[in-house]
């Protein structure tokens, strides 16, 4: 009888987690309306000068877009993401793990690689190896269907993404 009981309260406790549950493991989070995990687009940003240009209409539609500029005989990495009405571009680099791949989980960053763990609308830690390598955020001005930056931006956030702590 014990065992009964014990049993249907198991069940019970497990009927009601579902319940209150609604299967959405990345929770709303503001971004766009999607729910779950969004996997990045990679892009090729248009580089004209100094300047850097990404599809808003893109970001609209709760897409996260990846991007790479030329750099001293490199590239550097971005993200790029709507998130409850506001446009965020960040460094796209997790320098310990050395994971360039970045998913975004309702309000959550997450890296690809070691899955640590980022406030999306900060870029702080939250949770992970790699915690205390904050994602710095890049100016950008919205230009007609584009996101435009200036590349003095895009160097000073990934720099500043290479280093432990805030700048």
């Amino acid at each position: 009888m014990i065992r009964r009981i014990a049993l249907m309260s198991i069940l019970l406790a497990a009927v009601v987690s579902a319940a209150c549950s609604n299967g959405d493991t990345g929770g709303n989070g503001g971004n766009g309306g999607v729910t779950g995990i969004v996997s990045p687009t990679w892009i090729t940003a248009q580089q004209v000068g100094e300047t850097v240009s990404i599809p808003k209409g893109d970001l609209d539609s709760g897409k996260m877009l990846h991007f790479q500029v030329a750099y001293q005989n490199s590239d550097i990495a971005f993200m790029a993401y709507k998130l409850g009405g506001d446009y965020y571009v960040r460094a796209n680099v997790c320098p310990p793990c050395g994971s360039i791949g970045f998913s975004l989980d309702g309000d959550t960053l997450v890296c690809d690689s070691c899955r640590t763990r980022f406030s999306a609308s900060t870029g702080v830690g939250i949770s992970g190896a790699c915690v205390n390598y904050p994602k710095d955020d890049v100016a950008y001005e919205v230009s007609g269907a584009s996101l435009t930056m200036e590349m003095d931006d895009l160097v000073t956030a990934y720099g500043n993404t290479l280093s432990p702590g805030l700048p």
